[in-house]
This record gives C-alpha cells, structure tokens and sequence, in this order.
C-alpha cells in the first residue's frame, strides 16, 4: 500500500511526524511521504521513524503556486531537505503568507470586527493559519453566523477583507524542487477546474518547464478523472502519482493508503520517481 500525499503539524495537520509513520504502518503501508505545504521542517524526524519502523519513506513538499484560473500545488518527492536554496525560498513562501494574515487582521479591524492575532491562533491550534481560523474567530465573535458566510461575505476574494498573497509561478517552484534533486508533481488536477483540452495544454506547458508526473491517483477524483489524468501521464511521459492527502483530524473521514476506501497507488511508483530523482 502506497501513500504519497500526507501533512503532519509542521503544516496543517494534526499528527507529529512519527505518529503517521505510526499509523502507516498500523494501515498496512509500505511506501509513504510526507508532503507538508511549503516546509520540510518535518522531514528528518519523518524519515527516522520511518527507518525505526522499518517503512519507506520518502521526502516531499506541497508547494503553493500560481495558475491562470486558481491556486495550484507543486508536489515535490525525492528532494534534498536540507538544500539551502530550498530553505530560502520555502521561508519566502511563509513569509508571504504571514504579511497576508497581517493585511487580513487589518481590514477586519478597519470593519469593526476587533479580534486579536491570539485568537485566531486559538484557532488555527497546531495548523498553518489561513483564513479558515480568522473565520472560525469571526464565528466566535458573533461577527458572522457561520464560516460560510465569513467568506461570502468577507474573505473570498473580491470581499472587503481578502488580501491576495505573493506567490510563487508554476515555473519557479518547478526549478525549486528540481534544484534540490527532487521531482516536481501536478498535486491534485481537478481543484484548477479546467476541461479536459485545457488540463492537456497546461501539462504539456508544465512539462516543457520540468513537470515530471501528474497526480493521478487521489480521493476526490473520479474513475473517470483519474483514467484522464493516467492518460496524461502516458501521453507526456510523466509518473502517475497518488496519495490521501491525510491531515489528521482535520480529515476523519480519510485513511492513510486508503483514501475513502477505494484508494489504490501502483507499487511501482516509488521506485520510478526515485529513478527520476538519481
């Protein structure tokens, strides 16, 4: 059983590094990374338990860049976690996000809505804070009904208090991963909401940048979705990849391996992505 989409508490999960590899192998895993968004902070501690546990594990990243239409993710697997460009570049990334929180505190503030930076964190608890938290603060509060409508109202974009972050491009975050010895991955396709000629025409343009696989393989995609995204793969020689995007608590209804029961990575793909990597 294969898991290569999983976040521990140095992003936005909810477990430590070696209670995955714990609970891995309580699901019967034998290949798994450790995908936290923009950070590998959590990598070594990652790949020791893994070793004590007898697993293979393998280093990666989910990094935030830019799209047309939406917000993409740019897996990286095999990567030199200690690379000191990667470190830069990946505290640039965190950085950006904390200056956005700051502008989002601030426009709340400026609509009457007087929550403090402590609050929010309450929280967020042991997750990267995003809007989601200052929602649930807003909630709290009384200053909206739901989280739902904190974002319809306030945090969406184009409301009064959304702040756009900087953000790295597809490209960039292609040169950063391989950079650092790893393989660059398409996370997740169907979130960028593009048909099926322009998924074709991005990944191609990916690939001519260095993209080396697409996630195939992944919960929320369809049977159909996920024959599309294989044949891309074949199409354009790049690794089908896959995992459950585990979080933890944050997503009960998620198993490692498993997904919502029907998950099911090739074997094979672990060693393809670190023939990629050699």
């Amino acid at each position: 059983m294969i898991d290569l989409h999983m976040h521990s508490r140095f992003s936005d999960g909810t477990d430590t590094p070696e209670e995955l590899i714990a609970l891995a192998v309580e699901q019967g895993a034998t290949a798994v990374a450790l995908t936290d968004h923009d950070t590998v902070h959590g990598i070594g501690r990652f790949l020791a338990a893994a070793k004590e546990q007898g697993v293979r594990a393998i280093s990666g990243v989910e990094v935030s860049t830019s799209s047309a239409s939406n917000e993409m993710h740019m897996l990286g697997y095999c990567l030199a976690h200690e690379d000191a460009v990667l470190a830069r570049q990946l505290d640039w990334i965190r950085s950006a996000r904390e200056a956005r929180n700051e502008e989002i505190l601030h426009k709340l503030h400026k609509l009457g809505m007087h929550m403090s930076w402590q609050e929010v964190c309450r929280h967020a608890g042991d997750q990267v804070i995003g809007r989601p938290h200052f929602a649930r603060a807003m909630v709290a509060r009384g200053y909206v009904g739901s989280t739902k409508e904190a974002f319809s109202r306030y945090l969406a974009r184009g409301c009064p208090a959304y702040a756009r972050r900087r953000i790295l491009t597809a490209q960039e975050a292609i040169e950063i991963i391989r950079g650092a010895g790893g393989v660059p991955v398409l996370a997740h396709p169907f979130v960028l909401q593009v048909n099926q000629l322009e998924l074709s025409d991005l990944v191609k343009a990916l690939r001519d940048m260095g993209l080396e696989g697409i996630e195939a393989y992944y919960p929320q995609h369809t049977a159909d979705q996920t024959r599309y995204y294989v044949q891309l793969a074949k199409e354009y020689d790049l690794i089908p990849t896959g995992g459950s995007d585990y979080h933890g608590r944050a997503t009960p209804d998620l198993r490692i391996g498993r997904g919502y029961g029907d998950l099911r990575v090739p074997n094979d793909i672990p060693d393809r992505l670190a023939e990629r990597s050699a």
